[in-house]
């Protein structure tokens, strides 16, 4: 590891050293320069250029032109980036470097940290529907802790909603696409007294069922979303600044419907269901008991009818030795969710979600002010999180089940930091950083209970647990300037993530233990650099993971069947590299380009062989007579490889009217599926897009297409009872826009 990390480094030094000193940029070439994008990743406004972490932005500009809608859409422009929606559910698991959460349940905290508007979203189900109105989105790579409010092994995700405008301003985008698809947002902006401005913003989206049921050809996939936001800013006097976040969100979609892969199913009532081959097929069903008793009528599809709404106030007051910024914020969210696991009529696994997410939050920092030789910042952190509900599911159909169970429970957690940060200018070109933090949480699962409601009633489980945590981290590095335009950088840090319980209907005592929080010291090297005038951006790093408890999802075998499990892998590792460009050669063309690379393996990992224990099952009884454990030591951690994305933009003017053509690209590897033990085959994602302003006009017409090629792919898979099957992605959509700005 230490050879990795020193012949890294020396290369990215070098090469660094070897490149020439850039020039001040000149007037002849400012139009041909790359947009320097100001960033507050650091909780300072600065240049992206000039941060020494691994930081890609994503500006609001780019969000429809790369088919970015939530964010889950982001793995396809952030290198080392993956978003799946486990087993096609509202909740995403986020993923960053190869560090990631998975799990269906909503209790349970990410390793990725989500914030909107500096407001921590700690639950991954709360993340969706935000991402209309953007100013930009940071993603930064590795632990966070010494600079956000909560402390994450993964990375952090940093959305930037537009804010009020001093002057006059509003805009509305409406498209139309494949399926009846239809959007549409829009905003105004402006000052309602010399002191006080505001911004409101809506957006709203319906249709686009693209999937069918096998059996009825009925649709299955439309959206139906709508979304406010009102954001106040109150300036009383030049040291003083107020911002008020009112926000609300509906979503009453269609769930997403599953595919049958890898093996065939025979469904608890005799019917042998194939392989599915055609790409928008999947299937459903509900009996007349669960319909009773989740509310639904007897035909009910897979759906969702989830509500979010919130607000944050936000203060920055200049001191003048230095700035204070306080945040206090309050987030609920109302989640009902209903889908189908086995993706067929058959009633086998159908799982309805129901809870309600409350979280509070307070932060206090202080900062220097900018631009001296010694910056500094220190902050105190306090939230509390209530979630409640649970789940309902239907195994009435399945195999050696035969009813309907129901899991409950309570999740409290209250969790305080104090974190600091200092950044000493040693001499004009190398500059020191440290970082420290203290985190303490404590979680209590209250009357979790599993039970069997029918057609025998019998309680499974009834327990509370607790869990505790204290931990220290922190972050040691070094910033070296070869100049304005060529930065090194090197540091070593330490993250933690909670830990947390299984909330799965379980009727072992062994499920219900509580996992423990994850730690991970990462080490990493970079280069953040411009040349040519600032037309070209050329960004690298390289890092080692030394990964201890990693959290995982699991399996417990029991002679009868299977469950879900959280887990702690004693020790392993993950190294990678990435690199980024960004290039404006013309004035009408820009390219960017970034690949990923990534690789980790299992050090000490003695766990179920689930090929193994499958194999040695009854083929009559369909009993587990011999449940088979082995060394998982230095098999390969469960991601892809590699990842590519980019694009390549051209604009110019043709008879006074602009034309600007676009098109965006991504690659994922193949990767490993622990919960169906099967590969998920990589591919490719290809979008287009092409966008006309008549002469002197506010609007512009656009065309759009999606999946141009019509790719099919799958962000996950599971084994659910016994249907094997896959969470697929949409195929090609297209459509039109039409934009108004004033």
């Amino acid at each position: 590891m230490n050879r990795l990390l020193l012949g890294a480094s020396s290369a990215v030094l070098a090469l660094a050293a070897a490149l020439p000193a850039t020039a001040q940029i000149s007037t002849e070439t400012q139009a041909t320069a790359l947009q320097d994008v100001v960033v507050t990743a650091q909780r300072r406004a600065e240049s992206a250029q000039k941060v020494g972490l691994a930081l890609t932005v994503v500006s609001g500009e780019d969000l429809d032109k790369r088919n970015i809608q939530t964010v889950n859409d982001l793995e396809n422009t952030v290198p080392s980036l993956e978003v799946d929606s486990q087993l096609g559910g509202g909740q995403p698991q986020f993923r960053i470097r190869g560090v990631g959460l998975t799990d269906y349940a909503a209790n349970n905290t990410s390793t990725v940290g989500v914030y909107v508007d500096e407001v921590a979203y700690p639950y991954g189900v709360m993340t969706q529907g935000l991402l209309f109105d953007i100013a930009r989105i940071e993603v930064l790579r590795g632990p966070q802790g010494t600079l956000y409010g909560r402390n994450t092994t993964g990375g952090a995700v940093s959305v930037i909603t537009s804010a009020p405008t001093e002057q006059l301003q509003a805009g509305i985008t409406a498209s139309y696409g494949s399926y009846d698809a239809a959007k549409l947002e829009g905003y105004l902006s402006g000052p309602l007294t010399e002191t006080l401005s505001a911004r409101l913003a809506v957006a709203a989206e319906t249709g686009g069922a693209w999937q069918y049921h096998r059996d009825t050809g009925e649709e299955l996939g439309a959206k139906d979303t709508k979304a406010a936001r009102l954001r106040l800013n109150w300036r009383p006097t030049a040291q003083t600044d107020v911002d008020l976040n009112l926000h609300y969100s509906k979503d009453d979609s269609d769930g997403r419907g599953l595919r049958l892969v890898t093996q065939p199913f025979t469904s608890g009532g005799g019917r042998v269901y194939p392989v599915d081959s055609a790409h928008r097929i999947t299937g459903w069903g509900i009996s007349p008991y669960f319909a009773q008793l989740i509310g639904v009528s007897s035909d009910a599809k897979p759906f969702r009818d989830n509500e979010g709404k919130g607000a944050s106030l936000r203060l920055n007051h200049d001191l003048g030795w230095a700035t204070l910024t306080a945040i206090g914020s309050y987030e609920a969210f109302d989640r009902n969710e209903l889908n189908d696991w086995d993706a067929t009529a058959s009633n086998e696994a159908g799982t309805y979600f129901f809870n309600d997410i409350e979280t509070v939050s307070q932060e206090v920092r202080l900062a220097s002010p900018t631009g001296g030789r010694l910056q500094w910042m220190g902050g105190l952190y306090h939230a509390t999180e209530d979630v409640d509900g649970g789940f309902y599911s239907d195994f009435s159909e399945a195999k050696s089940l035969g009813f309907w169970m129901s899991t409950t429970y309570n999740q409290k957690v209250e969790t305080t930091g104090v974190f600091g940060n200092i950044d000493y200018r040693l001499t004009d070109r190398l500059t020191l950083v440290g970082g420290l933090r203290y985190e303490d949480e404590t979680r209590e699962l209250n009357d979790f209970k599993t039970e069997i409601l029918a057609p025998t009633p019998a309680l499974r489980a009834n327990t509370s647990k607790a869990q505790s945590m204290g931990e220290w981290t922190g972050k040691i590095g070094a910033e070296y300037a070869f100049n304005d335009d060529v930065l090194a950088y090197a540091n070593v840090s330490r993250g933690v993530k909670s830990g947390g319980f299984t909330t799965y209907n379980s009727g072992l005592p062994e499920q219900l233990d509580p996992f423990k929080f994850e730690e991970l010291i990462a080490y990493e090297a970079g280069l953040r650099s411009s040349f040519f005038d600032r037309r070209l951006q050329l960004n690298a790093a390289v890092y080692y993971y030394d990964y201890r408890d990693q959290q995982l999802q699991g399996v417990l075998y029991t002679q009868t069947g299977r469950v879900g499990r959280m887990i702690n892998v004693p020790k392993s590792h993950i190294q990678g590299a990435e690199l980024e460009l960004r290039w404006r050669p013309l004035d009408s063309l820009t390219v960017t380009q970034s690949i990923g690379y990534k690789y980790g393996e299992y050090d000490e990992f003695y766990f179920v062989n689930a090929t193994a224990t499958e194999a040695a099952k009854d083929p009559v009884t369909g009993e587990y007579n011999t449940i088979v454990y082995s060394d998982r030591a230095g098999e390969r951690l469960p991601f892809p490889r590699w990842d590519y994305k980019g694009s390549v933009a051209y604009s110019r003017q043709i008879g006074g009217w602009g034309f600007e053509a676009e098109t965006n690209y991504s690659y994922r590897d193949e990767k490993f599926s622990t919960s169906s033990n099967s590969i998920i085959d990589s591919f490719w994602l290809v979008n287009a897009n092409l966008t006309l302003s008549p002469p002197t006009a506010d609007y512009s017409f656009g065309l759009y297409v999606n999946n141009l090629t019509n790719a099919y792919s799958e962000e996950s898979r599971n084994r659910f009872i016994s249907a094997a099957t896959g969470s697929p992605n949409a195929p090609r959509t297209w459509g039109v826009r039409l934009s108004y700005r004033y």
